[in-house]
């Protein structure tokens, strides 16, 4: 790989279902949401499947019988029952914590660029000993992926030309995103699939179907052995 692609300047991540498994904690605050409108939990697989999708379309999921409560109402108690367990059991990908130490060490700049919300984003980074070097959040700027801005604004951070910059991501939005910055485009194909994606059809310059694999793959690319 490394005869093939430079080495990278920097290495940027998608947050959900990249970087860090954070199904786990949204699957568990939407079934909570579920159970305080009497409802039943909804099988793990199923919700997540939605989750790359946002709030708005795990409200609509958890509250598909209950079609009389307000959407706005319902996203809002979604949120404040996430907030108060973003890392109670996400986790980074296996082989993921190990890369960006491994970053860290040879001096290559690492961020993650996410249409989260920042005050989900930074408590749940911090509890996970995960510090990037920059941080992209959806409320930083008045653009969220698949539009380019919040790309280009980690690369300015960083000071590190687009063009040398990897983006991963597991949505074909962070494709489309990596793209319009002039990024090459990494498919994290481990993240949050629903059963309509077809990832093979996305602009993806590399795709891994497991973190370990894709550690593996950019440590090379940055001229360590994995």
């Amino acid at each position: 790989m490394n005869a093939a692609r430079p080495r990278p300047g920097a290495v940027l991540f998608d947050l959900d279902g990249t970087l860090v498994d954070t199904a786990p904690d949204l699957i568990a605050a939407t079934n909570r949401l579920r159970l305080e409108h009497d409802l039943p939990p909804l099988p793990y697989a199923q919700v997540r499947a939605v989750v790359s999708n946002g709030g708005a379309a795990l409200v609509e999921l958890a509250l598909a019988q209950r079609q009389e409560i307000d959407r706005d109402a319902g996203l809002q108690r979604l949120l404040a029952l996430y907030q108060t367990n973003v890392a109670t059991e996400s986790r980074a990908f296996p082989g993921l914590v190990e890369l960006v130490a491994a970053l860290d060490a040879q001096g290559v700049g690492w961020g993650v660029v996410t249409n989260k919300q920042r005050r989900f984003a930074v408590p749940l980074l911090s509890q996970l000993a995960l510090n990037p070097r920059v941080l992209v959040c959806a409320d930083d700027l008045s653009a969220c992926k698949p539009d380019p801005a919040p790309l280009f604004e980690a690369a300015r951070r960083l000071a590190v030309d687009p063009d040398r910059c990897w983006y991963v991501g597991d949505h074909l939005r962070d494709m489309q995103a990596a793209v319009n910055a002039g990024m090459l485009p990494v498919a994290a194909l481990y993240g949050y699939l629903g059963a309509d994606e077809r990832p093979e059809s996305w602009p993806a310059k590399l795709r891994f179907t497991d973190s370990e694999s894709l550690a593996a793959a950019i440590l090379a690319a940055c001229g360590e052995a994995a």
